[in-house]
């Protein structure tokens, strides 16, 4: 990356090598896809490389998105083969999804950067408050609605998780626990979610990133070498592998934990990652 020298390029390396199983971890445990750790993590590298502050976070987004198609598959195979993902719900939710992740994408191409931060910190916040807070008397309902407002929930489902550049894990486990359903039944549902919202949402980011890139002609592909529009094909090998190779661990530790402890660790989790971005929009 242009402005490091070799030993702060390994540094770099190194520290996205690390991100890539922490991840995957969290990939299996929360069925979050990693794009709520990716994210954060991702603005702090590209910062470090002097990426222009206007087209940072998006540029986290789009690389957050494409490592999380092959993490969320694996992740989503894993669950399934233990028989905890609702197939109902998602043949209920991919066509809203589709459409949110879609209309997620245009409106990167043109929305300003804090808009990407409010939008992670609000999300994040409220479903830190949810789980650390709430307790299981607290629901909308005994169970998920059928009509117009599920496929309502979809399409924010879709939308939200395209301008975080996460899964969809954050909301459809958010969701699916205020109306009753298991912490552990959520999570497994949520990593199907996150192939359907991934693939679509990095190829809209790839788009959205064109005319970013043609606005800074002078930073060679967004101050990032091999960067597709706001997708960093090196942020995203460097990560995949070692993503790939724990999300497995992470679904065995998520089924191990009861269903209190669970949805503490998110819930400190998601305050933690939110409070990153309030420093920053400070």
């Amino acid at each position: 990356m242009a402005g490091l020298d070799g030993t702060e390029l390994l540094e770099l390396a190194a520290l996205l090598i690390a991100v890539g199983a922490l991840s995957g971890f969290l990939a299996g445990v929360f069925g979050i896809g990693g794009g709520a750790i990716l994210v954060p993590v991702f603005y702090e590298c590209f910062r470090i490389a002097g990426v222009p502050l206007e087209v940072r976070m998006p540029l986290c987004i789009g690389t957050s998105l494409a490592i999380i198609i092959p993490t969320s598959i694996r992740s989503y195979r894993a669950h399934y083969a233990r028989g905890a993902v609702d197939m109902d719900i998602l043949r209920k939710w991919w066509i809203p999804v589709l459409v949110g992740v879609v209309l997620g994408s245009i409106t990167a191409r043109y929305a300003p950067e804090r808009l990407f931060k409010i939008v992670f910190v609000l999300v994040a916040w409220s479903a830190a408050a949810r789980l650390l807070l709430a307790r299981d008397t607290w629901r909308f309902g005994d169970d998920l609605p059928t009509g117009p407002l599920m496929k309502i929930y979809g399409f924010f489902v879709g939308l939200l998780s395209t301008l975080m550049g996460i899964g969809g894990g954050l909301f459809s486990n958010l969701l699916m626990t205020f109306y009753g359903r298991p912490i552990h039944q959520s999570v497994a549902t949520s990593s199907a979610l996150a192939v359907l919202i991934s693939i679509p949402g990095a190829i809209g980011y790839v788009y959205a990133g064109w005319p970013a890139a043609a606005r800074f002609p002078d930073i060679v592909a967004l101050q990032v070498p091999f960067a597709i529009g706001y997708v960093s094909l090196i942020g995203a090998v460097l990560v995949m592998p070692t993503s790939l190779m724990i999300a497995p661990l992470g679904v065995r530790a998520a089924h191990a934990m009861s269903k209190r402890t669970l949805e503490t660790a998110f819930g400190v989790y998601l305050f933690v990652v939110g409070s990153r971005f309030v420093i920053s929009l400070l």
